[in-house]
Parts: structure tokens; sequence; C-alpha cells
């Protein structure tokens, strides 16, 4: 070397020099994946977070519903044990008709025709609530359903999730490729869970 200007390379510097270069452009290449990795993954993060909040409302509903379907079906029994009662209270007093004297007939007769109108009245009652039991199965089935596509959205967003961390290390591309892939999957099934589907 000169104090002149002149440079003269030693026969390394050439290669410490392109080596320096190319390791500059890669880590910049690889600088742009994990930056393009990292906001992938923060957005999915919230995504999947949000998704896992509506599986567990959806799970919570369901359970709430298959409660309510349970207290329905136990008044609708309780109905139909009334009912039962009212029967063998008319079926005494069809009996006492039959048995007693002619001028005690139409006292019994009034009886059986009220047991009659009552068990009326207690079956109406008895069938609405079991159709009410039977409308909270439903949605209750309707929520596990939900409950279950918003189960797989997070799934798959978590998988997407671990193949975006494996990406970054091995900076296989067919890894980032795979972890956008899953993410948009899990959106997609997301998005059917949101539409009842």
């Amino acid at each position: 070397m000169s104090d002149h200007g002149f440079h003269v390379h030693g026969p390394h510097d050439h290669e410490l020099e392109h080596a320096t270069q190319h390791a500059a452009e890669g880590h910049a290449g690889g600088s742009g994946m994990i930056n393009q990795i990292a906001m992938f993954t923060a957005v999915i993060a919230t995504v999947g977070a949000i998704f896992s909040y509506m599986g567990g409302a959806t799970q919570a509903n369901a359970g709430l519903y298959k409660n309510n379907a349970a207290i329905k079906k136990t008044e609708a029994s309780n109905q139909w044990n009334f009912y039962q009662a009212k029967s063998g209270k008319q079926n005494l007093s069809e009996l006492a008709m039959v048995i007693v004297g002619e001028d005690k007939r139409a006292l019994y007769q009034k009886e059986v025709e009220r047991y009659k109108l009552e068990k009326a009245e207690i079956k109406l009652a008895a069938d609405k609530l079991e159709a009410d039991s039977l409308d909270w199965d439903r949605k209750s089935e309707e929520q596990m359903h939900q409950h279950h596509r918003w189960a797989q959205a997070t799934t798959a967003l978590q998988v997407s999730i671990a193949l975006a961390a494996i990406a970054l290390l091995t900076k296989k591309k067919w890894l980032e490729w795979g972890m956008f892939a899953l993410g948009a999957i899990g959106v997609v099934i997301g998005g059917a869970a949101m539409m009842h589907i």
C-alpha cells in the first residue's frame, strides 16, 4: 500500500470483499424473510386468539343450552307425572260412577269431565315444555358444531405459527409457503365458523 492512494490488493482481499458483499446481500434477503414471517406470525397469532375466544364462548353456550334443555325436559316430566295423577283420579271417578247409585253418578260425571279438561291443559303444557327442550338441544348442537369449527381454525393457525418458527430456523422456502397455506386454511375455516357453516 502507498500513502498516495495507490492500493494493491492481496490475494485474499478480493475473496474477503466478495464474501462480505454476498453475506450482506444474503442478510438483507434473510432480513426480508424474517420480517415477513414475523409480521405474518403476529397477525395470525392475533387472529388465532380471537378464534380461540370464540371457540370457548360457543362451547360455554353449548353447555348452557344443554342445561336449559335438561331443565325443560325435567319440567315436562313433572307435567306428565301430574297428567298421570289426574288420569288415575279420572279412572277412580269413572269406577265410582259404575259402583254408586244413580243419585251420585252426576257428581262423579262432573269429576270425570273436570279431570279431562285439566288433563288437556296439562298435556298442552307438557308438549310445549318438550318442544322447548328439543329447541334448546338443537341450539346446543349448533353451538358445538360451531365450537368444533373454531377449534379447527385455531389448530390450523397454531400449526402455521409452528411452521413459521421452523421456517425461520431452517430458512426453507417451502416451509414458509406451508406456513402461509395453513394460515389461509385456518382463516377460511374461521370464516366458515363465523357463517355457521
